[in-house]
Order: structure tokens, then sequence, then C-alpha cells
């Protein structure tokens, strides 16, 4: 085996440009990826709704649309609100989203309400709405993270791990000496997001949760892996106590969702009229399931 060249493995390259060239146009590199993110998720979202038969593209469309809008929207006021002092003196910046800044509970929070209400009224219910989307938000956060590498931002602290990202001399934090390579964040997340989606399918292929408990699976999942991203992060945030609000958030929500789960899995189990029959957890008795009533004798003749 030919030995691999140290310098291919010392360290992750900076982009060098946040935009990427197509032909004569010239994009955002952080609002590309947000938008692969999109495309992918509503994709997923779509076979799994036509696969279970819970609804359709039109359908799927009309909700992911609007849980999108939702989600940019609330994920960039989550962050101005979290970050106020860098706007309260330039408030012209908050709309410019390119320039990266989304904070992704706030998108969460925003998306979910909304693509609920928007499910409702094309009539799937909030449960297996849940569902249908819960391993699509990941896909779209693992692909949309890469968005921070174009930026160099939101980096960890600095390692000497062969994995290190270097980031071009404007883009160092004050105090850190050129080259100095930090701990690629942005990677870390991708990589767990994806993790999570895979773990989501498998479990709803598998075990065939109730509806509506994958989504807080999800929760638990990237809950606990935002809270190991955030004790690496070095950029500037706001605290309590001496922890990062997004800690506080990540915390908050994993005690939430598994409390959830605990409470769902004590209620008694139930299943949709309309249920496909591959959807039903196994042990649940439907009427279906059940034997046909013996004829009244009484009645015959």
């Amino acid at each position: 085996m030919l030995p691999i060249p140290h310098a291919l493995v010392a360290a992750i390259p900076s982009p060098g440009s946040g935009s990427v060239k197509l032909g004569p146009l010239r994009l955002s590199a952080y609002g590309l990826m947000i938008g692969l993110g999109v495309l992918a998720a509503g994709w997923l979202a779509s076979y799994r709704a036509e696969k279970k038969q819970w609804g359709n593209k039109d359908q799927m469309s009309t909700v992911i649309i609007w849980s999108v809008i939702a989600g940019m929207i609330g994920s960039r006021i989550y962050h101005v609100i979290t970050d106020w002092s860098r706007y309260q003196h330039h408030l012209s910046d908050i709309p410019k989203i390119w320039q990266g800044g989304l904070g992704i509970p706030g998108g969460l929070i925003a998306g979910i309400i909304v693509g609920i209400a928007a499910a409702k009224r094309q009539g799937i219910s909030a449960r297996r709405i849940a569902t249908i989307t819960a391993p699509s938000i990941p896909l779209a956060q693992a692909i949309g993270r890469w968005g921070n590498y174009w930026n160099q931002e939101l980096f960890g602290r600095p390692t000497t791990l062969p994995w290190g990202l270097r980031v071009d001399d404007d883009h160092l934090p004050l105090g850190y000496d050129s080259g100095t390579l930090f701990h690629p964040t942005f990677l870390y997340e991708s990589i767990g997001n994806v993790l999570i989606c895979v773990v989501l399918i498998l479990i709803d292929r598998y075990r065939k949760p109730r509806p509506g408990r994958l989504l807080a699976m999800y929760l638990v999942g990237y809950s606990a892996l935002r809270f190991g991203v955030e004790s690496l992060r070095i950029d500037r945030a706001n605290e309590i106590a001496g922890l990062r609000v997004n800690t506080w958030v990540s915390m908050i929500v994993f005690v939430g969702a598994v409390a959830w789960l605990v409470w769902d899995s004590r209620r008694p189990e139930t299943v949709e009229a309309n249920d496909a029959p591959g959807d039903v957890p196994a042990g649940v008795v439907t009427g279906e399931d059940s034997p046909p009533d013996e004829p009244d004798q009484g009645a015959a003749g």
C-alpha cells in the first residue's frame, strides 16, 4: 500500500471563498447548502408519505413550503434574539441570512408548529406528519451545516487531531495564531445528523412505533448531539449560569422529549381507522383482528 502524504490528512483546508460559481452565476455557498438540504428533506418526506399512504406529493409540497418558510423565519429570529448585541446597533443586518446566523432551535419550533398546522389543512394528522418528517429534519441539517464550513464560522476550540479545520486569517478569532487548527463542529454535527436520520428510518421500518413518537426520538438524539457540539464551540454566545443558551435549550428539549416518550408509552395503544396494515405496531389488536360476532340464534327463521 502506498503511503498517504501527511499533508492530505493533516487538516481540513479552508474553502477560500464563501461562494460557488456555476457558469456566469455566483451563488452563496451557505444559501446553496440550505437549499440542497431542503430539497433532500422534501424528497424524503414525500417518499415516506406515499410509501405509508399517508399523503401525496402535492400535499407534502404544501406542508414543506410552509414549514420551510416558518423555519427560516423562526431560526433567524432565534439567532437575532440570542445574539442581540451583534445586531442592536446594526438593524439592517438582521435580514442578511446569507451571511450566516440561523438558530436551529427557533427553526424547529416554528417549522414544526406551522408544518403540523399545514398538514392538518391537508387532512394529515399531527402524529402522522411528525412520523413522516422526523428523518427528513436531520437530513436537511446534515447538508445545511456545510454552509458553516463555507462561511468559516461556528467551529470548535483548537485541536491537534488530523481532521482539524484550517481557517483563513480573516476568520481567525482574536488571540489565535495563523495556522491554528480547530474542531470542525460542522462536520461532527453533519455526521451525527446522518446517523440520526438512518437510525430513525430503521426504527420506523422494523419497530414501527406509534405515530408521533419518531419525532420525539429525533429530538432526543439531536439535543444530545447538540449538547456535545456546544461544549466544543468557541464562538461568542450569550450564557446563563456559565452555560451557553443553546446548551440549556438542548438539555430542556432532551428532558422534555424523554418525558413525553415515557408518558406516551403509558397510554393505551390506539390505531387510526385508515392505518395501513403494515403500520400497525406489533401486539395491537384492531377491529379487523377481532373474531366476527356469533349470529343471534334466537332471531333465526
